[in-house]
């Protein structure tokens, strides 16, 4: 009688842990719904002809040149958010310093994708040099979201020295203080998983003060949108760090980790290489799917 006993309280807790698993896996669906998911597009809006890869590739030839793709991210959520991962640049000063080709301005660049400039309702800033920064006040409703690190060095300690704000235009850093007055920025502390649902804030290989990248949910995958943080694919397949960086120790770690974070390497997208465009489906002549 005693082992029957035993038996039936084994039955009963036997019976209660396959409710609990019951019930765990029915919470496990609306979790992940709870998350959201999003479509990711790369929108090539300009080319920086006959570029230097050893500006991209520390080590590489000084005789290498390669046309680099000028492009900003989007991301279209299922709750109706439209958010873009850097906003490129549209300043007259910078198509006389470099050759830039086929250009039209990052807002319009979205068309294709029938998104208008006052749809996008957050910015999410990799690093404040003029090519990603330089477009911020072309989408007028979006919340900036930048690390804080970054937005207090260079709205204050980095033009103390004429050497601490290389790439920084001061017109960028005016209109980010104005949309900040406007209560429309963000500051991303560090690592953030929680603050933007379906977006994962990374700390960046310090390509700048504090520079960052962004993991993305998708409907299947994780894609990792490591805008300068890895200029190349060649970066990542030769295991190199960026000629352009603080500390090239950091951006190898860096590389390492968002390869990690990402669910394929193929879902690591590099800043400016033209490759992501054959690589990925397109759904205009400048617009692929990451995917």
């Amino acid at each position: 009688m005693g082992g029957i006993g035993r038996m039936g309280r084994m039955g009963r807790i036997g019976k209660t842990v396959v409710i609990a698993l019951g019930a765990l896996a029915m919470l496990a669906p609306h979790v992940r719904a709870d998350v959201d998911r999003y479509e990711v597009y790369a929108v090539r809006f300009a080319t920086l002809a006959n570029f230097p890869v050893s500006s991209l590739v520390a080590g590489a030839d000084r005789s290498r040149r390669m046309d680099i793709a000028m492009m900003i991210w989007v991301l279209k959520g299922i709750d109706g958010r439209i958010a873009i991962v850097d906003s490129g640049f549209h300043r007259d000063r910078y198509f006389t310093q470099f050759t830039v080709k086929d250009y039209i301005k990052p807002s319009e660049a979205l068309g294709p994708l029938g998104i208008k400039p006052e749809d996008v309702t957050d910015l999410l800033l990799s690093h404040m040099h003029w090519d990603h920064a330089g477009g911020i006040d072309l989408f007028p409703k979006a919340r900036v979201w930048v690390q804080k690190d970054e937005y207090d060095y260079y709205t204050g300690e980095a033009w103390q020295s004429a050497r601490g704000h290389g790439g920084i235009d001061a017109d960028d850093v005016l209109e980010i203080v104005k949309r900040n007055t406007e209560g429309k920025v963000s500051f991303v502390r560090g690592e953030d998983d929680t603050s933007l649902s379906g977006v994962a804030f990374g700390v960046g290989g310090k390509h700048t003060f504090a520079s960052q990248f962004f993991v993305v949910s998708t409907r299947p995958r994780d894609v990792v949108i490591a805008s300068d943080n890895m200029y190349l694919y060649e970066n990542m397949d030769a295991h190199v760090a960026i000629a352009q960086t603080l500390d090239a120790v950091s951006n190898l770690r860096t590389q390492d980790r968002m390869k990690s974070l990402a669910s394929e390497p193929r879902l690591l997208v590099p800043g400016h290489d033209p490759a992501v465009f054959a690589r990925f489906p397109h759904v205009s002549d400048r617009i692929v799917r990451i995917e």
